[in-house]
């Protein structure tokens, strides 16, 4: 499924703040540091304190990293969650975004949770209170607290903020691209002139 947003600051920061309540508990992003988050998304300070950082130590200039120690993730479900700061360049925004809503319930695994796109997978669904719980043929047992129209979205919001940590130089290459873009076109003109000006001078000497 193809999720549709727009990929820009507000969808991106509203992912942050998704991804920060829902998934870092488990997931790192070590790609990213806090201080980015105000340089290339807007953010203040004060706001990626309350509502990215957890309350674990973290550095304002430290990697967002996962406060759940690997070796305990591992007891705990088998394996560590893996880091997810290149995933949507390694498996895209349309799986993420399937994966994320393909979650049934299947009382036969240990965390009570499958998936169609990923059999077996040792993630449970902790999506599941705001999206819902199915079961293996798509019946609700549980209806979510959102809408689904309004989980989709917010599911959506968290592949955008995927997509930037994959490659957070993104919104400066944008914003820096046209001046870029122009010194470029600016140098071609004077290229232009200088070898017009060139070849009339080479003529004059053949004459």
């Amino acid at each position: 499924m193809t999720p549709h947003y727009t990929f820009n600051r507000t969808t991106v920061i509203a992912g942050a703040r998704y991804f920060a309540d829902h998934c870092m508990a488990c997931h790192s992003v070590s790609s990213l540091r806090y201080e980015y988050l105000r340089a290339d998304l807007g953010m203040t300070k004060k706001e990626v304190e309350e509502d990215i950082m957890l309350p674990n130590g973290a550095a304002w200039k430290g990697q967002i990293v996962s406060p759940m120690p690997p070796d305990m993730a591992a007891k705990w479900l088998g394996k560590p969650p893996p880091n997810l700061s290149h995933m949507d360049r390694y498996l895209g925004s349309k799986f993420i975004y399937t994966y994320l809503l393909s979650f049934y319930w299947d009382p036969a695994r240990p965390s009570g949770w499958n998936n169609y796109v990923f059999p077996m997978v040792a993630m449970p669904n902790i999506l599941a209170p705001w999206g819902g719980t199915v079961g293996p043929k798509g019946q609700v047992i549980f209806p979510g607290r959102l809408s689904p129209a309004e989980y989709h979205k917010n599911v959506a919001d968290v592949v955008a903020f995927l997509r930037y940590a994959s490659d957070p130089s993104y919104f400066t290459r944008m914003a820096i691209g046209p001046y870029v873009i122009g010194i470029m076109v600016l140098f071609t003109i004077l290229a232009y002139f200088l070898k017009a000006a060139y070849w009339i001078d080479l003529k004059k000497k053949r004459k």
